[in-house]
């Protein structure tokens, strides 16, 4: 069962809106709740668990940087069109099935001019969708912003309350610390697990965890009896980074579940960049004619490969990841039609032998720069 909040007489606090100090009312515990249960819409045979916790969530999941972003994505701009493509995006994901959505406090924060808490835009689609399909269940991981200033574990209950609020939910079904702290981290494990045992969250995880970090917070947490979920790292057939740095072999290890952001390479794994057709704003200058003129050869048998079953590149390159096992994908998704092309990626399987054959040609690519917290 998910349980479903309306928060009444609560304004709930931006990302942009915390100072240094952290300093805001803790009036959630003020507000009016009305509770609504929900059955699973979905087989749970198309399901997996994440890591060791009992949670379980759709084997692809929905990544919603994008929702309300104007620094990064959408051409520096949010309007009507852009937020209808991005309901579109969230309709079509949940009619297929698809209903595992990852978001972030510092996702479309008002830091950029003229965004959208994506956090805000997921909860009130959820509400939206629950007033025509009442039965429908969603899991919801959003993510703690590691920021220096925030000390203790009572930092991560304070930032999940507010979290919590802008998506009109009573809980979560995923917390994850976003990247780690250049101190402190300790005590946001431990603020971690807190929110379990208070029952706001159902499991938690850590993002851009080296394998060092990751094996200290999978120890500190089990010392709490709490199974660490997950680690969100970026992954994809050009950026294999979790593989080479004993991150992926560490996951697998410890019964960690890796969930790949960035799984078709911010598009470039689409086929449809070309030198002549570059991606637009910062991508541009990851993804330049040089790098994808050196990318085609994979793309080529990535598409050939996808024509055997009937596939697209997109839905090729997600399968790669989803046919390893333990790796849960999240590629953005800014339209309905993107959702209606990720859900193709299930339901079939990638020969162990093209598997590795993609791999190996992919290995004739130069890895483009990640998230530099990733070395920490």
């Amino acid at each position: 069962m998910v349980l479903h909040v309306h928060v009444n007489n609560y304004r709930c606090f931006s990302f942009s809106e915390l100072g240094p100090s952290g300093s805001r009312g803790r009036a959630l515990r003020r507000t009016r709740v009305r509770a609504v249960a929900s059955d699973s819409a979905t087989k749970e045979g198309e399901k997996v668990k994440l890591g060791g916790s009992e949670l379980r969530v759709t084997k692809l999941g929905i990544g919603a940087w994008s929702w309300g972003d104007t620094s990064y994505w959408n051409n520096f701009e949010w309007d009507d069109r852009k937020l209808k493509d991005a309901k579109g995006a969230f309709d079509a994901s949940v009619d297929r099935g698809i209903t595992f959505f990852d978001t972030a406090e510092v996702y479309g924060s008002r830091l950029s001019f003229g965004a959208i808490n994506s956090e805000t835009l997921l909860g009130r689609f959820i509400k939206e969708r629950k007033v025509k399909d009442p039965e429908v269940e969603v899991a919801v991981a959003t993510k703690f912003a590691a920021l220096p200033w925030r000390l203790g574990r009572q930092s991560v209950l304070a930032a999940l309350k507010d979290s919590l609020c802008r998506l009109g939910l009573s809980t979560v079904e995923l917390y994850q610390l976003h990247w780690p702290g250049i101190w402190g981290n300790e005590g946001y494990l431990d603020g971690l697990a807190d929110a379990v045992e208070s029952g706001l969250v159902k499991a938690v995880g850590v993002s851009n965890y080296s394998e060092r970090r990751l094996r200290e917070a999978h120890e500190k947490l089990k010392k709490r009896n709490i199974p660490l979920a997950s680690n969100q790292v970026n992954y994809s057939l050009i950026y294999r980074l979790p593989e080479e740095n004993g991150v992926k072999a560490a996951c697998d290890e410890l019964g960690i579940t890796l969930i790949a952001y960035s799984p078709i390479a911010q598009g470039a794994l689409t086929g449809k960049y070309t030198p002549e057709n570059l991606p637009s704003g910062p991508r541009r200058r990851i993804y330049t004619p040089e790098f994808l003129t050196k990318l085609r050869p994979l793309l080529n048998r990535i598409t050939d490969i996808g024509q055997s079953y009937n596939k697209t590149p997109t839905q090729v390159a997600l399968n790669w990841l989803i046919s390893q096992g333990n790796v849960v994908p999240i590629p953005g998704a800014k339209s309905a039609e993107q959702a209606e092309e990720f859900a193709g990626a299930l339901g079939w399987r990638l020969t162990e032998e093209e598997m590795d054959e993609l791999r190996s040609l992919a290995s004739d690519t130069k890895p483009v720069i990640g998230f530099p917290v990733e070395n920490l």
